[in-house]
């Protein structure tokens, strides 16, 4: 054989990127830096037509709030409460905790029409009330898992399995951000838990990390580590990154591995974060009456003052705020996780600050582009949870066939009541919309098709739909 040809099968691919006279590792280098750049560019990166809304803020109440206790309301199901739970709706069905034939639970929750819209509510959500008619509420929701892991990595990822890429790095990889000294992805948690599905359920997956939410924190230092070191200041460690820098893209050029590419970028961003991130978490600039609407405290770590950092954050150019609340998986094991009395408190630490983020962001003329949405990973059931059959306090299993969500502004109908579950509450009756397609809807919305909005990875274009869902057009103007 001929030794020159015999030297170059010893050449790994890596090898002749490196050396090759075409120069293809740079050229690899200026396309994706030429990406990134276009990442942080600003607005209408891969959009596919006209957005209604520009940013996302997605309201998660990590648990599954009970929906027949506070949106959906079923007189029927009242009637028949204590009555055993018909077989029909428990054949081929499993439950997270019932067993054997539970009893039906109409809810015990007092409900009132709202708005000129009319729309039904409990008395768990009285500051909602009085925002009725900005609430597009859809009412047959439903997915394909009951427990609390894959049911919120299918509502963010798409799928029920870790590794996908979540809705918020999607919306960033498709049309960048509004401030390249922010996130465009941002992630707060109250309650101090995080979310059942873990980081994955704000992760980047296989997208450039650059992509992934980053985690913001109400109390302390706005994001972990980023203060200078003791004996640092901020010209040495400006030098130390263009240190860093330099060394990141010599190995760049000779490998062009994307990722080398993200920390770079995420360097950088970090060090601009250092003056901009304090500036908009500080919620003490806020005004007195500000403050009391939300029933924010400086300094506290609360979903109250979650929901006003997240007007903040969008009014600052962030693309995609997702709020974790923990707490919402009312059992009825224990009187915090009662529809009674553990409801009514729970619903304190929301409804009066969400209700405050519609007003707020109406009145500053956000709203209107800014698309809320709110909602857990499935629904409740319309029986009591099997293992509180003899307690006093009163708690629903999970369920996946009927659920909740609403959305508020960002182009969406407001003071609509769509779908309907059947009277009792098990199963879509009417306009079922699954997770798939709400995800759809949120990307129409911000002028993504999402059947475009792909990435290639191990040989497949995966997207956030998978191969599913649909526009719900019903829920447009």
């Amino acid at each position: 054989m001929n030794p020159a040809l015999e030297r170059l099968q010893l050449h790994t691919r890596r090898h002749f990127l490196r050396n090759s006279t075409a120069g293809l590792g740079g050229i690899a280098l200026n396309a994706m830096l030429a990406d990134s750049a276009s990442a942080a560019a600003g607005p209408g990166k891969k959009v596919h037509f006209p957005a209604k809304a520009k940013r996302v803020i997605y309201l998660h109440m990590t648990g599954s709030p009970p929906n027949l206790d506070m949106f959906d309301y079923k007189p029927e199901l009242a009637k028949r409460s204590d009555q055993d739970c018909p077989d029909q709706f428990l054949e081929g069905k499993e439950f997270a905790f019932t067993s054997g034939t539970p009893k039906l639970m109409g809810s015990p929750r007092k409900w009132s029409q709202h708005g000129e819209s009319g729309m039904w509510m409990s008395d768990a959500v009285p500051h909602l009330h009085g925002v009725a008619d900005e609430l597009c509420m859809v009412h047959s929701m439903h997915t394909d898992q009951f427990n609390h892991a894959p049911a919120e990595l299918l509502v963010y990822t798409g799928s029920p399995i870790s590794g996908r890429p979540s809705m918020g790095s999607w919306v960033t990889y498709g049309l960048g951000t509004e401030n390249e000294d922010l996130p465009g992805f941002v992630v707060l948690i109250s309650s101090g838990v995080q979310p059942n599905g873990g980081k994955n359920s704000f992760g980047s997956g296989f997208l450039p990390s650059v992509y992934q939410g980053v985690q913001c924190r109400s109390k302390g230092d706005p994001v972990l580590y980023s203060s200078n070191p003791s004996g640092m200041d901020r010209s040495m460690r400006r030098k130390t990154l263009d240190a860093l820098r330099d060394l990141n893209e010599k190995q760049a050029s000779e490998m062009g591995h994307p990722e080398t590419l993200t920390r770079i970028s995420q360097y950088e961003l970090a060090f601009r974060m250092q003056t901009s991130v304090p500036e908009v978490m500080d919620i003490s600039r806020e005004s007195p009456k500000t403050l009391e609407a939300y029933g924010a405290q400086p300094g506290e770590a609360s979903l109250a003052n979650n929901c006003l950092l997240a007007r903040r954050l969008v009014e600052s150019g962030v693309r995609f705020v997702q709020l974790f609340d923990w707490g919402w998986d009312f059992h009825g094991t224990r009187a915090d996780t009662g529809i009674t009395d553990g409801l009514t408190n729970k619903c304190a630490t929301m409804d009066k600050p969400v209700a405050a983020l519609i007003r707020d962001l109406k009145q500053r003329g956000l709203l209107e582009d800014t698309l809320i949405v709110w909602g857990g990973e499935f629904g409740r059931t319309p029986f009591r949870e099997g293992r509180t059959a003899k307690s006093k306090i009163l708690g629903r299993d999970h369920y996946p066939d009927a659920f909740t969500v609403w959305m508020a502004g960002g182009g969406m109908k407001g003071g609509l009541d769509y779908g309907q579950s059947d009277e009792l509450g098990f199963s879509v009756a009417e306009n079922p919309v699954h997770v798939h397609d709400l995800q759809a809807t949120i990307m129409n919305q911000l002028g993504i098709d999402h059947e475009k909005l792909t990435y290639r990875f191990q040989g497949r274009d995966f997207r956030l739909t998978d191969v599913h869902g649909h526009v719900v057009k019903d829920l447009l103007p």
